[in-house]
């Protein structure tokens, strides 16, 4: 990732975002206005700094800025908690420009985080900030098949939302999931610029789809806690599924999703059904495994 070019379009992103009435500034008697959103002079004194600083610092060059220089940019464009983390990880990757872009490290997780995840009985994954999924429960494989159900491994939801025809009908709020994922890429793009496996993965979506580039345009970031999905499975049809996500505090990228159902709802009666078909698969598929062949 260049890490000047990053810093000059997320900064521009947010100042066009802004109104002058938003920031609380006076407009009246200027002139009319040839940029939306803030200009770079009204940044610059919402900050309280100088418009050449501050110029410099749009321009890609955050070399030596310090903390409360880039606190007070965060309060002139009224970055939220992800965006603020995002400047400031830009900022950290630019003090060290001479580092290698590496490979990710392993793609396995623990067999103690496979056994909690089995002994979890609601779908549960584990993934990593590239959005690969690297390890599931039963429940887990079973709601996610279809992304799954591909010969590249690790599955890796990012990709299937894209570039895979069938995530359109299997989310339901397609849109809201691609702008989440994009979101999630951008922000680990953010923390870890030199990740090589990072940067084909964007380079691949933004090569084969033009939803993706359009989003990632948008620098927009955002974290991935909690929330809801709407998932229209090929089996059991439609869930509407409650999500917490755990950060593994013991393996550095690695988050786990569980999902939920309200109790008594259609969605929870939707999960059993889920339950029973995937036995029903691992059933089939074990028997066919102690078939013999000629």
């Amino acid at each position: 990732m260049d890490t000047r070019n990053e810093i000059r379009e997320f900064l521009t992103s947010r100042r066009a975002r802004i109104t002058p009435e938003q920031a609380g500034l006076r407009t009246y008697g200027i002139g009319p206005r040839r940029v939306p959103g803030l200009r770079r002079e009204e940044v610059a004194l919402l900050a309280g700094v100088s418009v050449d600083y501050y110029t410099r610092l749009e321009r890609g060059n955050l070399s030596g800025v310090s903390e409360t220089v880039l606190e007070a940019v965060v309060r002139a464009l009224q970055l939220g908690e992800p965006e603020r983390a995002h400047l400031f990880n830009l900022a950290r990757a630019q003090q060290a420009t001479s580092r290698p872009r590496r490979r990710s490290s392993g793609r396995r997780v623990r067999p103690r985080i496979q056994q909690m995840l089995d002994a979890i009985t609601a779908p549960s994954y584990v993934r990593n900030g590239r959005m690969d999924i690297l390890a599931a429960n039963k429940l887990g494989r079973a709601l996610y098949s279809e992304i799954f159900d591909t010969p590249r491994r690790p599955p890796n939801s990012a990709r299937f939302a894209f570039l895979d025809r069938r995530a359109l009908e299997f989310f339901v709020d397609w849109e809201k999931v691609a702008d989440d994922a994009v979101a999630v890429l951008r922000a680990e793009a953010g923390r870890n610029p030199y990740d090589r496996d990072l940067s084909d993965l964007i380079g691949e979506l933004s090569t084969q789809s033009e939803d993706f580039r359009v989003r990632w345009a948008k620098h927009d970031v955002r974290y991935h806690d909690t929330g809801r999905k709407r998932i229209c499975h090929p089996a059991v049809g439609e869930l509407e599924l409650g999500y917490e996500v755990m950060k593994l505090v013991a393996d550095e990228d690695l988050t786990m999703f569980v999902y939920t159902a309200e109790l008594g709802s259609r969605s929870a009666e939707s999960l059993k059904l889920l339950a029973s078909w995937a036995a029903t698969v691992d059933q089939e598929q074990s028997e066919t495994a102690r078939e013999p062949t000629d």
